[in-house]
């Protein structure tokens, strides 16, 4: 590449995408103010001219729980694990977005859309997961189309797919490349990061090491230059900007300088620096978290005039190199 790319992708699954592993109550905060998190996003973004991707679960896209009912595909994941299947919440949610936030978004989807520099890509229909016991690849497939499908009913031509809880299953590629989609978000490649089920993903010591990491160099920057694989391109991720956290405000200083000296390292390298994180992580301590979020921005605007770094989408990236 002629230059450095940074590209920042947004989880944005609302409640569905942690009903497995916390309470609404104990998270309603957050998720409720998601409803302010992506309009202040959206216009800080604009401000430094920083284009993002929306990789939206499919659920969010219906206007009603009928709806719902209608988009989702006549086979759905058969985990060995029930509890991981949103399927069964669908009965106890509410009919639309107005009296139940928490799992409808087209408000909020129809705002992103209004800003043309953005993406909205893929979550998956269900918030999937493509390495739990039980699944197919039937059913994967038929997830992938119904999240195709509602993406179109809104007129989005989803391009780029982000696999839920990065559970990515390199055999589930050729079936994204026959739908369509031309890019996805791998993990960091280190052991701490290849975590293929959720089980992993909740080890002690994975969890220890990716909290270290966020403030103490270990796994490397994580930059790279990604490649055309058989006709998708892993856009990988470089890092997570974990959320404000009170009880470790004294470290926040160690965490930016941490991803702004990986975004330096990127621009100086022509390479791309991949940040992500989900709206809801920015539910609570939202002042703080916007503050750190306008200083990487800050950042990257001195990058872009010194050494041309660019923002860009991830499909916009991935075109020119399919």
């Amino acid at each position: 590449m002629d230059q450095g790319h940074f590209v920042i992708s947004l989880d944005f699954e609302l409640y569905w995408g942690i009903f497995d592993v916390r309470s609404l109550n104990s998270y309603k905060k957050n998720i409720e103010n998601v409803a302010l998190v992506i309009p202040k996003l959206l216009k800080v973004s604009r401000q430094y001219n920083i284009s993002l991707t929306f990789a939206t679960v499919g659920f969010l896209f219906a206007t009603s729980k009928d709806e719902l009912i209608q988009l989702s595909p006549q086979i759905t994941p058969s985990y060995f694990n029930k509890n991981f299947s949103p399927y069964k919440l669908i009965k106890h949610i509410g009919d639309n977005e107005k009296n139940d936030p928490y799992h409808y978004a087209t408000s909020l989807i129809n705002l992103i859309k209004k800003h043309e520099n953005h993406e909205i890509g893929t979550h998956t229909f269900c918030h999937y997961y493509c390495n739990e016991l039980g699944q197919t690849q039937q059913q994967f497939e038929a997830d992938l189309i119904a999240a195709k499908q509602a993406a179109s009913i809104h007129g989005i031509k989803i391009k780029s797919i982000v696999f839920p809880r990065n559970q990515i299953n390199k055999k589930y590629l050729q079936v994204c490349i026959k739908h369509g989609i031309i890019c996805y978000r791998g993990s960091e490649k280190h052991w701490m990061y290849e975590t293929t089920t959720t089980k992993q993903l909740e080890n002690k010591k994975h969890r220890l090491f990716r909290l270290l990491d966020t403030y103490i160099n270990i796994s490397g920057y994580n930059t790279h230059n990604p490649k055309n694989e058989n006709g998708i391109v892993n856009i990988s991720s470089s890092r997570f900007l974990r959320p404000y956290n009170k009880q470790l405000r004294f470290l926040e200083r160690q965490k930016i300088n941490r991803i702004k000296k990986g975004m330096t390292y990127a621009a100086k390298k022509k390479e791309v620096y991949h940040l992500w994180w989900h709206p809801h992580n920015f539910g609570k301590h939202i002042d703080a978290n916007f503050k750190a979020l306008e200083e990487i921005y800050m950042h990257y605007q001195y990058l872009h005039k010194k050494y041309n770094f660019r923002s860009v989408t991830m499909s916009n990236l991935a075109k020119n190199i399919v």
